[in-house]
């Protein structure tokens, strides 16, 4: 399907299912597809490594702009160092909403995010939590896919496999912080489909979002 030009934002919070998704959705219709949170855990583990206290806004920020990030088909690059592991480390997870909500921050990342999909014409399957309200805007499907909590602790156990309970305290965390934030909040775009996947299989959701997808062309 040639889709010139055209963007897929999903948004919504960790544990929803967005990742499968947007690589699914991705994957069907031959698009690059773009993990934006990646780029955020990559900071966040920059920031880590500095020994930079993350409340330190300026000691952030300062680094960040120095730093080179670059996502290349599904590996997330710090410095030319394949970082994809360490993004998702415990210490990484705990972090990365406060090096998120720094300004600077999220400034060096949307530009970042959005020549990313420049380079590759235009058109991409782009996940994370402010890409249809502030990355892309004007994307031509929006999406704001949700789960119940307790399903959303559920995935990110299996993935981990951690402590349920433990699990969906520090989601509720991180929703918190994201939702709150000054800048670039998660938050539902006005013109966004919302899909709850609670219920659903993978497949009926992909199917769902390629409905969407035709009835925009």
């Amino acid at each position: 399907m040639e889709l010139g030009g055209y963007v897929i934002a999903i948004d919504g919070p960790g544990g929803s299912g967005k990742t499968t998704i947007a690589r699914s959705v991705a994957m069907e219709l031959e698009l690059p597809h773009l993990d934006t949170g990646a780029y955020y855990r990559a900071a966040t583990v920059a920031v880590l490594r500095a020994g930079i206290d993350y409340e330190d806004h300026e000691a952030v920020a300062a680094l960040i702009r120095v730093v080179e990030l670059r996502y290349d088909r599904g590996r997330m690059l710090l410095d030319e160092e394949d970082v994809s592991e360490a993004i998702r480390s415990e210490q990484a997870t705990l972090a990365v909403s406060a090096v998120s909500a720094v300004p600077e921050v999220r400034r060096l990342m949307v530009q970042a995010q959005r020549n990313w999909v420049a380079e590759r014409g235009g058109s991409a399957v782009v996940e994370g939590r402010d890409i249809g309200s502030v990355v892309f805007p004007d994307a031509a499907l929006k999406l704001f896919v949700t789960a119940r909590p307790e399903v959303r602790a559920r995935r990110r156990a299996g993935e981990v496999a951690g402590d349920q309970e433990l699990i969906e305290q520090d989601l509720a965390r991180r929703d918190t912080i994201d939702s709150t934030r000054a800048v670039s909040p998660l938050q539902h775009a006005p013109d966004a489909v919302e899909i709850d996947t609670s219920d659903l299989s993978v497949d009926e959701v992909i199917a769902r979002v390629l409905t969407l997808v035709a009835a925009t062309r």
